[in-house]
């Protein structure tokens, strides 16, 4: 009976057309929300605005991404980021020294208003900060710099940021090519340090 039947194609659906005034709801991630705070990007940003020599530009990132959190009690008192921010409200950039002042004014609110609000806290686990540690080790080595050196910091936690935090191949891989550039090529290694190649830059390059 089949051969009978006549088969028409199904005619497209016209798109709904949205109401102007409707809302428009957009997913949002765990790490999105204010107060949901990954430590170790917020020591991220830290070591960012106490490099010499950054641009205008990475401070105001840094800055940016701070005001997008207001961290615990705890976390300020533990991580001394809120000391770094208050010291860049005497930026001599304009810019930087008033965004400086929006973020700590902003934390500094919060903390005296709701300090009994609780927060989440995300943390790497001892394993993990052991192996950057060490990984911070060959890096100052190679940049021929004492240990725990600010900017050998800066270099791991961009490598580490760039592998999605994890401490995975990607990671053991960009960590062992970024050694071996800053200890073999003088010329590289010279750049970083006075500033002329930005971390960012360095690191991105050397992604695996």
């Amino acid at each position: 009976m089949d051969r009978f039947v006549i088969r028409k194609p199904k005619a497209p659906e016209s798109p709904r057309k949205r109401d102007p005034g409707e809302k428009v709801y957009k997913q949002a991630t765990i790490e999105s929300l204010k107060r949901v705070v990954v430590v170790e990007d917020i020591k991220r940003w830290k070591s960012v605005l106490e490099l010499p020599g950054q641009s205008k530009d990475n401070l105001i990132e840094a800055l940016e991404e701070l005001k997008k959190k207001i961290p615990s009690k705890d976390v300020l008192l533990s991580t001394k980021i809120g000391h770094t921010v208050n010291k860049m409200r005497k930026h001599s950039d304009h810019d930087v020294a008033n965004l400086a002042k929006d973020v700590y004014t902003e934390w500094r609110t919060f903390i005296r208003d709701y300090s009994n609000k609780p927060s989440i806290e995300v943390r790497s686990d001892p394993k993990t900060e052991s192996l950057r540690k060490n990984a911070r080790k060959l890096l100052c080595d190679a940049l021929e710099l004492e240990i725990d050196h600010p900017l050998a910091e800066n270099i791991e936690r961009e490598a580490f940021h760039l592998s999605s935090r994890l401490i995975n191949a990607p990671y053991r891989r960009t960590v062992r090519a970024l050694v071996f550039t800053l200890k073999h090529k003088p010329e590289t290694r010279a750049q970083v340090k006075t500033g002329a190649l930005p971390v960012s830059a360095l690191v991105q390059n050397h992604k695996k």
